[in-house]
C-alpha cells in the first residue's frame, strides 16, 4: 500500500490532527492508554515564505499535548511535548522547549496549590548521534540511596514535578526492526520503503497490526491528497537549502580553523625563531 511518508513535518502533523489516530500512537510509544488528549495551546509551527509565494510545509516540527492517562489508582493527566528534528543543531532548540514546558504556570493540576503536571518527552530524530543503536530508547529516572545503592520507586509529586520521562525514535535505526508491536508501528518510518517518489512509501499494510490500521488509512489519504503532495515537495525545497546553508556554515568554520592553525604554527615558528636568535646572542656576548 502506497501512503505518504511521515518523515515529512506536513504528513506528522497532519497524522497527529487526528485525536483518534494521535491517541493510539501516543499510547503504543509511552506505553500508557491514554483516555482524553488535546492540543494545548502553546504548539508551536513556523513557516518560511518561498520565493513562489506558496508557504512551505514545517521546518520546525513542536507538538504539545495534554493528555489523560488511565492507570490503575486512576486517571492521571500529563504533559506530551514531541519533537522531531533533521538537523543536530536541533538540540539547543529541544532544551528551550522543555525549559518553557517547565516555566508555564497552565502545566498544574491543583488551582490552590499549583501541583506541577508530569511531563513526558518524545524525541524523533533523523541524524545519527552518540546514542545506542536502538530503533527506541526510553530515558527514565529513577531514585537511589547513594551510600547503599538501595533502589527505590521513582513516584511523589516532587520527583515527577521536577524529572521528565523521554522516549528517544532513531528513524534510521527502524530499518528490519519489527521485534514486538511498536517496532512494527513505527515502521511506517523506515526509509527504505521509499518509492521514487521521496515523499511516497510503499508499506505492507498486513504486517501492520490491525488495531493500528487506522493511522495506515490516515497516511493513505494524506497520500491521495494533491495539496499535500504539493507542500511535500516544497519541504524538500527547503531542506534542501537549510542543508546547503548548513554545509556553507560548516565549510567557512572549516576554513577559519585551518586559517587559525596556521597562524598557531606561523606564531610558533617565530617563538623559536625568536628563542635561536637570543640564545646566539647570548653566546656571541659570553665568548
Amino acid at each position: 500500500m502506497y501512503i505518504a511518508n511521515p518523515i515529512y513535518d506536513v504528513v506528522f502533523k497532519y497524522m497527529l490532527e487526528d485525536s483518534k489516530v494521535a491517541k493510539l500512537f501516543l499510547s503504543a510509544i509511552i506505553g500508557e492508554t491514554i483516555v482524553e488528549l488535546d492540543f494545548c495551546a502553546q504548539e508551536k509551527t513556523v513557516e518560511i515564505q518561498k520565493h513562489t509565494q506558496e508557504s512551505s510545509p514545517l521546518t520546525v516540527c513542536r507538538f504539545d499535548f495534554s493528555a489523560k492517562i488511565k492507570t490503575e489508582a486512576g486517571l492521571k493527566t500529563v504533559i506530551i511535548e514531541l519533537q522531531k528534528a533533521k538537523f543536530q543543531s536541533d538540540l539547543m532548540r529541544f532544551r528551550r522547549y522543555l525549559g518553557i514546558q517547565y516555566q508555564n504556570q497552565t502545566n498544574t493540576y491543583d488551582e490552590e496549590q499549583e501541583k506541577a503536571r508530569q511531563i513526558y518527552c518524545i524525541y524523533f530524530l533523523y541524524y545519527g548521534m552518540d546514542l545506542p543503536p536502538c530503533p527506541v530508547l526510553k530515558v527514565n529516572y529513577m531514585l537511589e540511596d547513594a551510600y547503599t545503592g538501595d533502589e527505590f520507586p521513582a513516584s511523589g509529586e516532587f520527583v515527577s514535578g521536577l524529572h521528565h520521562r523521554s522516549w528517544i525514535v532513531q528513524i534510521r535505526e527502524l530499518k528490519q526492526h519489527r521485534r514486538n508491536e511498536l517496532e512494527k508501528i513505527l515502521s511506517i518510518f523506515d526509509q527504505s520503503n521509499v518509492t521514487d517518489l521521496r515523499y511516497i512509501l510503499d508499506v505492507d499494510d498486513e504486517a501492520f497490526p490491525e488495531e493500528y490500521r487506522q493511522i495506515i488509512r490516515r497516511l493513505r489519504k494524506a497520500m491521495e491528497d494533491p495539496k499535500k503532495r504539493r507542500e511535500m515537495e516544497l519541504e524538500d525545497d527547503i531542506i534542501k537549502e537549510l542543508q546547503d546553508k548548513e554545509r556553507q556554515i560548516e565549510e567557512k568554520d572549516k576554513a577559519l580553523e585551518e586559517k587559525d592553525k596556521a597562524l598557531e604554527e606561523k606564531d610558533k615558528t617565530i617563538a623559536e625563531l625568536e628563542k635561536a636568535i637570543a640564545e646566539l646572542k647570548s653566546k656571541n656576548s659570553n665568548g
